[in-house]
């Protein structure tokens, strides 16, 4: 038999291929219009067999609201949740809840007309959607994006509009305008204002002060009136007696948790990461806490890059718990293993894994550190145990300025103004013997208090140096709250960073100090925390492990190391910074084995500004900036303020923005010339604006114009071509 030459086989294949694409040239080259984003079609598919199809759904369960949520952190969806509540409440009608993700949005446009819509829409990073609202922003904004029909029209469409947002960072509640803009744009009528929460001061009153007008015009429009609804219950609480112990949730935040099996962890399913060195950076006698924690994720999957945060998930503080416990005359039936089922899943779903326990709800589950809203308090003044109490209570839900003087400056929890209103003492350890009990159900509280959320902090390290180790460097919050006729000064500790100095104290094998105040001495304790996690899991003999995981950010440093780098990041600030040198570090070792030092002759400068109180009590990572200026051969800088220190010569305190003027020429060439890059991290109130206000100054003059002028259209430009970012908090 004779054998094919290759020329023969290729000759012989080349023709099949052409005679497959002619027969079927018609599907082949269809042409077909594109769409904004890519969704599977509800137009084909528009009964209860499509899950993605929520007019279906809608119709189904007799629902005349759906609400979209577009959340990071669960905040939106906590309000998007309570709408639905209130909603119910007041004029009995059903809602329906939905992430967008889950969801598309080709029709749209089929909105029944008795039917509305919600967006609550939270305002992320530099003005962009959460991740899970991402195409339904797109789907809204892109005119090609066609409904079902067949244009990019919603005439006629009733929608409400709550935004969450921040007023320290530059885009304050953009997504919640652009949709609110775009809805306009085709057709749709907004029903009442657009609502607007800020973060900064209080997303709470916020919301407080827009609800009540936004629902009376929504009676007008949709023809409804308030008293149709009632107060019914969102859970079922019930105490179970024969579940097997192996299969109650005592903490674990996962299935896999539980069962200690195998899979990817990410925010569902945190990984226990094993804490391999704690300690204290600041200098020994100061009166704050800076704490460098390193966790170790060989072996778990885990991969991050340098300007990514790390998701920390704390438990609440052991005083917190018990405090709760005996409010809610739960002390002694803590232990009890109980049963949460939603009344209505489409409404609100069981925000943690059941079956469970009291005390692990209120320990691991829900966020009962938090200053207590001001709406919760008017639904938990009906279980007063006296009619003080409920005064108390309904004073405090009614009256804003009292509630600010005592709660919000206050810093009081839930269970410390439940004691107060009671009359009992907030001083020293709550005991069943010295609170007073409230008959307040339990599915109130598991629907009234949203879920613990993590706490999230930008990694400090990089993977190129450390594959398998997140650093994470973290300032203890601790503070005195305000004083006022109901309450005296206090010491108030945020939850994550006092759980993580818990664990670096344990890690040590220390005991927590005393703290000393002006009328106590020696004798306030810092919070303890459960830090053994459940059933044990966070603790193998003297290794301590805290569940995380890996958050994505787009805080990179740009990949090209001619570039050249501002970095601008006081305190904390220098977290993220520290990985980004690192990150050039790693790179330059690898072109120094392979060309030698004079391999680094045309990378461009790093520069990075540093700010703190002094050199030699809270200069973060002071003995290692050296040895990553070795390392780099005279390509980074870095330029320190120390505001108690280093004084201007009229005794004014010098900062980071003042050290970017001085350097003013040397920063304007870098970033007009070398076509540079900005980065801002740290607190976003004051010092971020303060330094763009600068480099506008900066840039005006190099620009010869001024800083509002010449200097605003520069700064401007670096953002949209993603040369200026900044990872800031307030």
């Amino acid at each position: 038999m004779a054998i094919a030459s290759s020329s023969d086989i290729v000759v012989l294949a080349l023709g099949v291929i052409l005679a497959a694409a002619y027969l079927f040239r018609d599907q082949l080259f269809a042409q077909s219009k594109p769409k904004a984003v890519p969704v599977s079609s509800s137009k084909a598919s528009n009964g209860s067999g499509n899950p993605r199809d929520f007019i279906a759904k809608m119709k189904e369960g007799k629902k005349r609201i759906v609400i979209f949520y577009g959340s990071q952190t669960g905040t939106a969806e906590e309000y998007a949740i309570r709408l639905a509540k209130e909603a119910k409440q007041k004029f009995g009608l059903a809602s329906l809840v939905c992430d967008p993700e889950e969801y598309d949005f080709e029709n749209l446009d089929q909105l029944p007309e008795d039917s509305s819509v919600f967006f609550v829409m939270a305002t992320y990073g530099e003005g962009e959607p959460t991740d899970n609202a991402v195409t339904l922003c797109q789907n809204l904004s892109d005119d090609s994006f066609e409904f079902s029909n067949g244009e990019h029209k919603l005439t006629g469409l009733k929608y409400v509009v709550f935004g969450l947002g921040n007023k320290t960072y530059e885009h304050y509640n953009l997504i919640s305008r652009n949709v609110d803009s775009d809805l306009n744009k085709m057709g749709a009528i907004r029903i009442g204002e657009r609502g607007e929460g800020d973060d900064d001061k209080s997303m709470e009153e916020d919301y407080l002060e827009w609800k009540d007008g936004m629902w009376d015009e929504f009676a007008r429009v949709m023809g409804v009136e308030e008293g149709q609804g009632g107060d019914s219950p969102d859970f079922a609480v019930t105490e179970i007696s024969d579940h097997p112990a192996e299969k109650v949730y005592l903490g674990e935040l996962s299935a896999r948790a539980l069962t200690r099996s195998k899979g990817i962890h990410d925010a569902k399913n945190p990984y226990p990461a094993p804490i391999t060195v704690a300690r204290e950076l600041f200098a020994d006698g100061s009166d704050r806490n800076c704490i460098h924690v390193e966790l170790n994720t060989e072996n778990s999957g885990i991969t991050y890059q340098h300007g990514d945060h790390v998701g920390v998930w704390p438990s609440n503080a052991e005083v917190e718990v018990e405090r709760l416990l005996c409010t809610l005359g739960l002390h002694d039936k803590k232990d009890t293993v109980i049963n949460i089922e939603s009344l209505d899943p489409a409404l609100a779903k069981v925000p943690f894994p059941v079956p469970t326990t009291y005390v692990t709800v209120l320990r691991h589950y829900i966020d009962i550190s938090a200053v207590a809203g001001r709406q919760i308090l008017g639904v938990l003044s009906k279980f007063a145990p006296t009619p003080e109490a409920e005064a108390f209570l309904k004073n405090l839900n009614t009256n804003k300025e009292e509630y600010n003087t005592v709660v919000t400056h206050g810093c009081l929890k839930l269970g410390e103004i439940l004691q107060l209103a009671a009359g009992n003492s907030l001083q020293g350890v709550p005991t069943p013997e010295n609170t007073t009990s409230w008959k307040i159900p339990f599915d109130i509280i598991v629907s009234s208090i949203p879920r613990l959320q993590p706490r999230y902090y930008s990694i400090s390290s990089s993977p190129k140096l450390y594959p398998h180790s997140i650093h994470v460097t973290c300032v203890v919050l601790k503070y005195e709250s305000i004083e006022n006729a109901q309450v005296k000064p206090r010491w108030v500790y945020g939850v994550g960073s006092n759980f993580l100095l818990s664990l670096k104290f344990a890690t040590e094998g220390h005991e927590a100090p005393l703290i000393d105040t002006e009328t106590e001495p020696s004798k306030v304790f810092y919070p303890k925390y459960a830090i053994e996690g459940p059933r044990g899991a966070y603790m193998q003999e003297s290794i301590f492990k805290v569940p995380v995981h890996v958050r994505r950010s787009t805080f990179r440093l740009p990949t090209n190391p001619k570039s050249p780098v501002i970095m601008v990041g006081p305190g904390t600030g220098v977290a993220p910074f520290r990985g980004f040198v690192q990150e050039r570090v790693a790179m330059a070792r690898r072109t120094i084995e392979k060309n030698g030092p004079e391999g680094l002759a045309d990378w461009g400068s790093i520069r990075l500004y540093y700010g703190c109180r002094s050199s030699k009590e809270d200069f973060l990572y002071s003995d290692e900036w050296p040895e990553y200026a070795k390392e780099l051969h005279g390509k980074f800088t870095l330029r320190t303020a120390f505001s108690r220190e280093v004084f201007r010569p009229d005794g004014g305190k010098i900062y980071v923005q003042d050290l970017l003027w001085e350097d003013r020429e040397t920063v304007a060439d870098a970033i007009l010339n070398g076509k540079g890059y900005v980065y801002i991290c740290g607190d976003a109130r004051n010092m971020s604006k303060a330094v763009e206000e600068t480099l506008c100054k900066i840039l005006g003059e190099a620009k010869g114009g001024s800083a509002e002028v010449e200097g605003a259209a520069e700064v401007k430009l670096l953002k949209e071509r993603s040369r200026f970012l900044t990872d800031v908090w307030s």
